[in-house]
């Protein structure tokens, strides 16, 4: 009986507690905020296609986010496959270089050549028996043969957008679901986010602004084409970026944006453990997470992403509800308030 009593003066406080937190607003704003949200992002974190090894590490680390505020924050993220859907009612969804194999662009054998060069080696990317200094080779080799072979078809600029269009209109979306509230509310809040791709930058960008969230806070650092003065295309600009070489792209490219040293939270988004290094740019974050989407081959690489990432997202859910409720959560501070 006496146990019974206690628990109604502990749920009877809790009650009060919550009542005063609403009547008095100005005096508890942040406490109010936690309450709306905390149990939100934590709903999302305990579904079943979320793993975690640290959850305790994984809340903390949400909540010195948050305490920092939305203007510490910036995100980091890989584009196929991480801000895209893997695939789509049982069928993968194209990438910038799938895209670009368009009959709009390329003729048929090298649609063909690009198909075969995709069998051989992706399944050497994703190969979880062989080490990143192994595959290293194999990328730039694939990489470079694709290249060369968009480059012999001297393809037009003019022609990007219509490609984007008839590649991707067999799926609702390309880009995941939820995706306009991630760009949306990282626009409003001013954060910039850097979307670091072996992709095709132009296509990428194409692929964006066709979804309507091409927002100015939103830069791609990827592999862009150069075109002639008639807009044929003629070679690739810089040096090349693909999957495991995001180490020294980062590097050499975050100096760019001055204002990334104030914003020292960092929400990192990716499919590929060689995403990690995406971060290696940004000067001391001093509040990191990671966020990792396991697309394909799941039980040989579950353990490897669960040691690697803070959350890793498995392949079932192709929504971008994990990142939103993060985002959610930290960028409704109560110092931002």
């Amino acid at each position: 009986m006496f146990g019974l009593k206690s628990c109604k003066r502990t749920v009877d406080s809790s009650v009060l507690l919550l009542k005063l937190v609403y009547k008095i607003p100005w005096l508890c704003t942040p406490l109010r905020t936690l309450v709306d949200i905390w149990p939100q992002v934590m709903s999302e974190l305990s579904r079943t296609s979320v793993l975690m090894k640290q959850r305790d590490r994984v809340e903390e680390t949400l909540k010195v986010m948050k305490q920092a505020g939305t203007a510490s924050l910036h995100v980091i993220s890989d584009f196929d496959m991480t801000l895209t859907r893997f695939a789509h009612n049982g069928k993968r969804v194209p990438t910038s270089h799938n895209i670009l194999a368009n009959r709009l662009l390329v003729d048929e054998e090298c649609g063909k050549k690009m198909r075969e060069l995709l069998n051989t080696y992706y399944p050497i990317e994703i190969d979880a028996s062989r080490t990143v200094e192994e595959k290293l080779p194999f990328m730039v080799e694939w990489w470079t043969k694709v290249h060369n072979l968009l480059v012999e078809q001297k393809i037009r600029k003019e022609l990007l957008a219509a490609a984007v269009r008839e590649s991707t209109k067999s799926v609702t979306s390309m880009l995941r679901d939820g995706y306009k509230a991630f760009f949306d509310q990282l626009a409003r809040g001013d954060v910039p986010l850097l979307i670091f791709s072996g992709g095709v930058g132009d296509v990428l960008e194409e692929v964006i602004r066709q979804h309507g969230v091409f927002h100015p806070n939103v830069h791609v650092i990827a592999n862009y084409m150069d075109f002639d003065h008639a807009g044929v295309l003629r070679a690739f600009k810089g040096d090349l970026i693909h999957t495991f070489n995001k180490r020294e792209s980062a590097l050499s490219h975050v100096a760019r944006f001055p204002e990334l040293q104030a914003r020292r939270s960092v929400l990192l988004l990716g499919d590929s453990l060689g995403d990690l290094n995406m971060a290696a740019g940004v000067p001391e974050p001093r509040r990191l997470l990671t966020v990792g989407f396991l697309n394909d081959q799941v039980d040989a690489r579950r353990e490897s992403y669960v040691n690697a990432f803070d959350i890793v997202v498995l392949a079932q859910d192709d929504s971008m509800d994990v990142p939103n409720a993060v985002l959610r959560f930290v960028m409704s501070s109560g110092r931002d308030s």
